[in-house]
């Protein structure tokens, strides 16, 4: 609003004074411009200046390794057959009787049948004999063990979170209190404006 009048002053106070020239006559009012310019101020503001966040550190697990003995068989009970125990024995035993026999004989170059006298006759026999008989024998068997390695977890993983908060720092800005304006100002004159 105070624009517009302003605007409208210089505009009838350049028609008066040209009209004025043009017509050669003395004027009446004068007004000369004064301007006035903007105002500042500097506003010191608090600004983000990092978002924050969450740093996160990992540590992976660490797994080593366990020995421990273990039962891979229980105790058990078979049962074994024993052969028998034998051994040979040597006998001395009679295989002919002896005594008197007819046999043929060649005597003097004639073939002629003889009395004769046979001793008895002895062979040496091997006979196998049992010492112990065929048995069944109980066998305890004891529980076997092994070694065995597992692996274990020593250590689980470790996650470590921090908050980092939001950080904020002061700029300082240049506002605008006041705008800058141009405005007419009348000239008192006692007598007249100079042409």
């Amino acid at each position: 609003m105070i624009r517009n009048s302003s605007a409208f002053l210089a505009s009838v106070a350049m028609l008066a004074s040209v009209s004025e020239t043009a017509a050669g006559s003395r004027a009446l009012e004068c007004y000369e411009p004064v301007h006035r310019p903007a105002l500042y101020d500097t506003v010191y503001e608090d600004v983000m200046v990092s978002p924050g966040g969450q740093l996160v550190d990992y540590d992976p697990p660490i797994y080593g390794t366990s020995q421990s003995i273990e039962q891979i068989a229980p105790p058990r009970v078979t049962y074994g057959v024993v052969p028998a125990v034998t051994r040979t024995v040597y006998h001395t035993v009679k295989v002919d009787d002896g005594g008197y026999a007819w046999e043929w004989r060649v005597i003097h170059g004639r073939k002629v049948l003889c009395k004769v006298w046979r001793k008895a006759r002895y062979a040496r026999v091997a006979e196998t004999v049992v010492v112990e008989p065929e048995r069944v024998r109980r066998v305890v068997l004891p529980a076997e063990y092994e070694g065995v390695a597992r692996e274990v977890l020593v250590r689980p993983e470790q996650r470590r979170i921090t908050e980092i908060p939001p950080s904020y720092g002061t700029v300082a800005r240049r506002v605008v209190v006041r705008e800058g304006s141009t405005s007419w100002r009348r000239v008192h004159i006692p007598r007249h404006c100079p042409d």
